[in-house]
């Protein structure tokens, strides 16, 4: 394990002088960093609060060495908040709810429950979850033991009252500890006490019988509620523990009672009944002193009431002799991709691609086996959230079938329902039932469940993945891939499989819609004005339908008040000029003006003005909207179209044509840098985007450029200026295989032109490859000549395009003569080529910036961003998406909406 800092200065200070702290700083100096290439997936404890808000229902799952917050969506589908490591081994930890009368005065966390953790590293910590961060902060630190795992040491299990009044933690043998919690100060901690006292000695015979009474390995622990009248006379706490004696056969179950005015814990009784062996006992929720004590083979009903006096009122076998449904097989979990990172991010498991279905031969402690018990036990289980009246649990057996209890009181006392087997799969380590009937099942050596109660049965929903152990590893590199793979086998017998595991970058993950947005064609992000630092509003086009949402900290519908037309497919949008924002679809380009029910700086009207324009008698198929400037292109015949938007008076403006062109092969993509570039020796109020020590190549600067792709299939650049439209550059598509075969598929899907070192188009094609072309060196011309050229539009671009003429070109005159040395248009090289999936490739820009980073969707989402003046490909670690788009609100400035399995993901 690698040494801390203050472990090191520590070691440092310790020496004797210099020449030994230098001595023993080069001899046994030898540090070593530990890189977590893969974090633990293996679920080893679970809890369920309120942590982000009073009203959040949150998940915490416990992975030995790191806590990740996790959601259960309404389709039943676990989704990772966060997960952060933490510093030392998990050993257990629980919630601690909210109480009003302990923690009122706190301000910081009003209404939200905390999480308490204990680990070999001796503390107990009182965790809090910051929304700010968006990780938990700690808020309180108790030292119980030294570190380490020693069976005496405490620090072992933990117990929760359930008003939230006092915490338990005890060792694996003989000691405990109580706390009594208040916030009145600055701790946490108002009271606590050892138990036995550290210090006691052998003098007393009082305290050498208290100490041998509970010598002896605690197997459960949990504390016994008392009725609320009674607690408001006396609140001394009563915890019952479940305690196997050395030398015994069966273990009993002991009552202790700490007396907090004399600080003192005391034995108020034992229950031993001869038997089967008691391993767990757990309390009845708002029952005022009942408890279900397990065993195996049985489960009894404690009467606690009378800490002094326990008795069982009800015993039930565990032997259920019904008919239990088959075992859960699903053959879609095993067709799931999932991923994790290189950099010790956790990102999603890899793909179950087989399972081994057959029992291991060599086991022989399988159901084949001949040492298999008839006597059943719980292993797992979890009582029914917010069932005050009728509480209900629901537990695994050893053998992986579940049950539940209903337990009910009235005047002839607690009455005790057992349901048929409700389902059956792996034995469950743990159980968590939460909010919305879901129950999530945590299996020791493979993928958990989450499961949801319908109709007094449990159903299948998702899988909670965990690739744990790893039992063989082989590394893989595709050729030309570039990125290497690791094939891992995992798992035990019957749940083993065969997975992958890739290198990746994590995303956190804040938001989670429920799966209804089926059919989404597109998604944007569009701001009022091009000086705004955040989105303004989220448009998504369905197939038949198209919806604007307002960004904030709720997404609101505002269609109407923007004024886009909701019936229709939207094609593309974009902001043309500050508050118009343009809507293209198939039958028309509309241009609106959204009123201030929309947005704050919208206009003071009771409804959007709105404007059309459409193609005589043709169908637009694609478009694209830039500053001052919006680009269709129709199919049939093949048009070209340059827009732009004057104002004839005030709310009164007009969509009209400046230029349209002929073309010989049908477009497949448009795409409109959102910055103009800046020319040094010019102040312009246009949007410019400095190009920094790059030069813009040979006509990429004097007017508006834009590129598109075409079904040649080829990747031209255009620019339009006074003089017309031209072409700046063209690169034809042909690719073939090593066996010289030509690779099909190859049209562009989109494209975009960035600035890394140097000016490149990226084209993402429709057969999952990715393409960069650049301008032959004889095309990028020194800064000396980039300086000398000049620029056709002084003054706003509005200004230049209002004075162009309309002309009509046949696309083989749309090269325009530059000059005797501009030789367009040029032939772009083809540099590299790179195959990221087998879907079409779609490039999403994170900013407006040329040199911003994009991720390209496929297959799987990656992210192309600048690394030693070339472009570096890493792969994100989240599920295929179809669609993204950047997201930057005050309270999200960085965020991303991914759209995936019918859900929006922020």
């Amino acid at each position: 394990m690698a040494l801390s800092e203050e472990e090191c200065s520590t070691a440092k200070a310790s020496s004797s002088s210099p020449a030994s702290s230098s001595a023993t700083v080069s001899s046994q100096g030898v540090n070593y960093l530990a890189k977590c290439v893969l974090r633990g997936s293996a679920i080893l404890q679970v809890a369920y609060g309120h942590l982000r808000s009073p009203s959040s229902l949150d998940v915490v799952f416990g992975k030995e060495t790191s806590i990740e917050l996790v959601i259960i969506g309404e389709d039943g589908i676990a989704t990772s908040v966060c997960e952060q490591t933490v510093f030392g081994t998990i050993k257990d930890l629980a919630i601690l709810p909210w109480n009003e009368k302990v923690y009122g005065q706190n301000t910081q966390m009003p209404g939200k429950d905390l999480l308490v953790v204990i680990s070999d590293s001796g503390k107990l910590s009182f965790l809090t979850f910051c929304n700010e961060m968006h990780r938990f902060f700690p808020v309180d630190h108790i030292q119980l033991s030294d570190p380490g795992n020693a069976r005496d040491q405490i620090g072992r299990m933990l117990a929760v009252d359930s008003t939230g009044r006092f915490i338990a933690t005890s060792a694996y043998e003989d000691r405990l500890a109580f706390f009594s919690l208040s916030m009145s100060g600055d701790d946490i901690i108002d009271k606590k006490i050892f138990y036995p006292p550290e210090n006691e000695g052998s003098g007393s015979s009082t305290r050498n019988a208290q100490r041998i009474s509970v010598r002896g390995t605690i197997w459960s622990m949990c504390f016994v509620s008392k009725d609320p009248i009674q607690t408001n006379k006396e609140h001394n706490p009563v915890l019952a523990i479940v305690l196997n004696r050395k030398g015994n056969t069966l273990n009993e179950l002991v009552l202790l009672g700490w007396n907090l005015s004399e600080h003192a814990v005391y034995i108020l009784s034992q229950y031993l009944e001869a038997g089967p062996l008691a391993h767990s006992i757990v309390e009845v929720p708002h029952s005022c002193g009942y408890a279900l004590l397990f065993r195996v083979g049985d489960a009894l009903l404690m009467d606690l009431r009378d800490a002094r006096n326990p008795h069982c009122v009800y015993r039930t076998t565990l032997d259920f002799s019904v008919h239990t449904p088959e075992e859960h097989i699903c053959v879609e979990e095993l067709c799931t991709a999932h991923e994790f990172d290189d950099d010790g991010l956790f990102n999603v498991a890899a793909c179950a691609l087989l399972q081994l279905s057959d029992y291991d031969p060599m086991c022989i402690d399988g159901e084949s086996g001949s040492g298999k018990t008839t006597c059943k036990h719980v292993c797992s289980f979890s009582w029914e959230p917010k069932s005050d009246r009728c509480p209900r649990i629901i537990f695994c057996l050893d053998t992986g079938e579940f049950y539940m209890i209903d337990v009910s009181f009235d005047s002839d006392g607690p009455k005790v329902n057992i349901s048929d087997c409700l389902y059956r799969s792996q034995p469950c380590k743990s159980l968590l039932w939460v909010d919305g009937g879901f129950l999530v099942a945590i299996v020791e050596m493979g993928d958990g469940l989450v499961l949801k109660v319908e109709n007094e049965k449990l159903i299948y929903k998702s899988p909670v993945q965990n690739i744990a152990p790893i039992l063989d590893m082989s590394i893989v590199n595709y050729h030309g891939e570039k990125h290497d793979k690791m094939f891992a086998c995992c798992g035990v017998a019957p749940e083993g499989s065969l997975r992958i595991i890739r290198s990746g970058i994590s995303v956190e993950k804040l938001l989670r819609t429920a799966p209804i947005y089926q059919g989404i064609s597109g998604t944007w992000t569009v701001q009022m004005k091009f000086t705004n630092s955040y989105h303004s509003f989220l448009v998504l086009s369905f197939v038949e339908e198209t919806r604007v949402l307002s960004v904030g900290l709720s997404f609101t519908d505002v269609t109407d008040s923007v004024g886009f037309q909701p019936d229709v497919c939207t094609l593309a949008c974009g902001l043309v000029a500050d508050g118009q924002l343009v809507q293209i679809h198939q039958n028309a380009v509309r241009l609106c003006l959204p009123t201030k029910a929309a947005h704050s700086e919208g206009i003071i009207m009771s409804s959007p003005v709105c404007t059309t324009w459409s193609p005589d008698n043709m169908s637009i198929s694609l478009g694209a909207v830039g500053q001052s400037l919006i680009v269709v292109s129709t199919s049939n015949p093949y048009f070209l179209f340059i827009l732009g938007v004057r104002s004839l008076s005030a709310y009164n403006y007009e969509i009209y044509e400046l230029q349209h062109v002929r073309l010989q092969y049908e477009l497949s993509c448009i795409s409109i840098p959102q910055k103009h570039l800046e020319m040094r020796h010019l102040s312009s109020n246009v949007n410019l985007v400095d190009v920094g020590g790059a030069v813009p190549p040979v006509g990429v600067g004097m007017g508006i450029t834009f590129v598109i792709g075409t079904h040649k299939p080829s990747v031209e650049i255009l620019s339009f200026a006074p003089e017309g439209l031209r072409v700046l550059g063209a690169g034809t598509i042909s690719l073939t295989t090593t066996m010289e075969t030509a690779i099909s598929g190859c049209i562009p899907q989109d494209v975009r032109l960035v600035l890394v070192d140097q000016f490149y188009i990226l084209a993402g094609l429709r057969n999952g490859m990715l393409l960069r072309f650049e301008w032959p060196s004889a095309f990028a011309p020194s800064s000396e000549l980039c300086l000398r050229s000049s620029i056709p539009f002084p003054g706003k671009v509005e200004n230049f395009l209002l004075n162009t003429k309309l002309n009509s070109f046949g696309s083989e005159t749309c090269s325009v003569n530059m000059g005797e040395k501009d030789g367009l248009p040029v032939t772009l090289q083809l540099i590299a080529t790179r195959r990221i999936g087998i879907t079409p490739v779609f490039l999403v820009p994170l900013s407006d910036s040329l040199d911003a980073d994009i991720i390209a969707l496929s297959d799987r989402p990656w992210l192309l961003h600048t690394a030693r003046h070339s472009l570096s490909y890493t792969s994100i670690s989240f599920q295929p998406s179809t669609h993204a788009t950047p997201v930057c609100s005050v309270e999200c400035p960085k965020g991303i909406l991914f759209v995936a399995e019918n859900s929006l993901h922020l």
